[in-house]
């Protein structure tokens, strides 16, 4: 099942490969979704902002002894497409992106050594909680559901957004679940994106109209393929991602703007000794600016927090 997954994954991310290697310099940092925009995943992926770090005492103080000890933190990790996590060379499988310079960063501020496993989206919470994994990421968005099973630490702001072909005119942007009326929308397995939907099903039948119908697909190439080839109406993901995703030429995507924004957060069991040195960890590098370095390196700037918190409330 791993080899047909990412054999899927290659075939769908070739349109996008292409933009990435050619795209000229110059765009603006914080345009993601804007000309030049195309360049900024390619550009980005070779600029080292981690390795420089300096561990934090205080912060590593927090950790529990057992990890102090080890020196290691087991990560389960999402790669899927750019800016959050994607892999910017095929051959050497190296991942780069928002994720993956914070998981680092936090490690080297806590003097750890990241142990990266790539798991699929939907897998990565249930395996929190048997040990599996220390951590998990995937643009993990706190949620009052998820909050009953899984402490989070925050580190951006992201959310819910749309997307639709290029050529479709007719879709604007989404404000009501109503407008998705008798329309199919292509969303990611085990997000929030498919809970929501799924659980706001009846407003159309509600309202005397046809519902509108779910596909969830594990891989994030297949979303994107299923629009592209007219199987689905409409993309629900993340607004970094459907944003970053309409500056590619080769996507043919336009993005439809915000729909609900969430706090995005590094993933733990309950009650995990880890998140309080992980949250000391990401407010240390909001604190010495590498925070903001590494948000304008992605062009995510928008998606800025004051400073990390441990489990807070959903976004309302």
């Amino acid at each position: 099942m791993r080899t047909t997954t990412a054999r899927r994954r290659l075939l769908a991310a070739t349109a996008l490969l292409p933009v990435l290697a050619l795209a000229a310099c110059g765009s603006d940092p914080k345009a993601v979704g804007g000309k030049g925009g195309a360049s900024l995943a390619a550009a980005a992926a070779t600029q080292d902002l981690v390795s420089g770090i300096a561990r934090s005492d205080a912060a590593a103080a927090l950790l529990p002894e057992d990890v102090r000890k080890s020196g290691t933190v087991k990560f389960g990790s999402s790669i899927g497409a750019p800016p959050t996590a994607f892999y910017a060379d095929q051959a050497t499988k190296k991942a780069a992106g928002i994720d993956i310079d914070f998981g680092d960063a936090v490690a080297k501020v806590l003097g750890l050594t990241v142990q990266r496993e790539e798991a699929a989206f939907e897998t990565i919470l249930p395996a929190l909680g048997s040990g599996k994994y220390d951590v998990g990421t995937g643009n993990f968005g706190v949620t009052e559901a998820r909050l009953k099973t899984i402490d989070f630490v925050t580190y951006i702001d992201d959310g819910q957004g749309f997307a639709v072909r290029k050529d479709n005119t007719g879709i604007q942007p989404v404000t009501d679940l109503l407008q998705l009326c008798g329309l199919t929308i292509g969303t990611g397995a085990g997000t929030t994106f498919e809970t929501t939907l799924n659980g706001k099903k009846n407003v159309c039948t509600d309202a005397g109209r046809k519902p509108y119908e779910v596909k969830a697909f594990s891989d994030s190439g297949t979303v994107l393929t299923s629009l592209q080839q007219g199987r689905v109406d409409i993309l629900m993901s993340t607004i970094n991602g459907l944003r970053y995703q309409a500056s590619q030429e080769a996507s043919g995507t336009r993005f439809l703007g915000e729909f609900h924004r969430l706090d995005v957060g590094f993933a733990f069991r309950k009650g995990s000794p880890l998140a309080p040195a992980f949250q000391a960890a990401v407010n240390q590098l909001i604190k010495d600016g590498t925070y903001e370095r590494i948000l304008r390196k992605w062009g995510v700037t928008d998606s800025a927090i004051k400073e990390s918190r441990i489990s807070p409330p959903e976004h309302t």
